[in-house]
């Protein structure tokens, strides 16, 4: 049994990976950010343990790792947001965007360095940053500029954590989910959470410190930086 912490359990891929490891005896530790988070995770994964914070804010996640007394194995640093509704090259919400790097960028990086001594104490830990295809620097258009700017950081986060940990034995990928029927991917999204989620544990569970520094999606294959 392997220890994970889901950070962003509240709803959509968070959650569904909750109820996944949960159901097959997991342990799970999962971080939401609201009251109706919360009640949505103890519904689907009541066997987890529950943890609340924003991702903005570096104190209530400092307190909430002080809660935790065992190593982590995999730690999935899940939560994120859209952005605000203007976000173009030519039309930009730059308070929103502000926001949404501290929330998709920054906000992986305080939980990694909040919770990094637990997760030095595994036997064989992984940090997964959970990005977005829209992170490649290689992909063409023009929509959802912050967004993509937000998951184009985390990607470059995670390749910095993964030379600053690999001394350590600490595998670190970025790895996107695909575009997925959830509540930020939309109806019209081609993939089922259920499949994404089962992928994304297959994948987490096959990393070797080989792996580390890659850019994958969540069958295990490398998406192009």
């Amino acid at each position: 049994m392997s220890h994970w912490l889901i950070v962003g359990a509240g709803r959509g891929i968070g959650l569904e990976a909750a109820r996944q490891l949960s159901a097959r005896g997991e342990r799970v530790t999962a971080s939401v950010r609201s009251a109706a988070g919360l009640a949505a995770l103890e519904a689907a994964a009541p066997q987890a343990t529950p943890l609340q914070f924003d991702v903005r804010d570096a104190a209530a996640i400092s307190a909430a790792a002080a809660q935790v007394a065992d190593p982590i194995d995999m730690l999935i640093a899940n939560a994120g947001a859209y952005g605000p509704q203007r976000q173009s090259s030519t039309d930009m919400d730059f308070d929103g965007a502000l926001d949404l790097l501290s929330v998709n960028a920054l906000g992986p990086l305080r939980v990694v360095q909040a919770f990094l001594p637990y997760v030095k104490r595994s036997a064989h830990p992984r940090i997964v940053l959970m990005t977005s295809r829209l992170g490649s620097m290689s992909l063409d258009g023009t929509f959802n500029v912050a967004y993509r700017a937000s998951k184009a950081g985390l990607n470059k986060i995670a390749q910095c954590l993964a030379d600053d940990l690999r001394p350590e034995g600490i595998i670190v990928v970025a790895l996107s989910p695909g575009r997925v029927r959830t509540d930020m991917g939309g109806p019209n999204a081609t993939l089922h959470v259920r499949d994404s989620v089962a992928g994304i544990i297959r994948t987490v569970e096959s990393l070797t410190l080989a792996d580390t520094r890659r850019y994958l999606d969540y069958r295990g294959e490398d998406l192009p930086w």
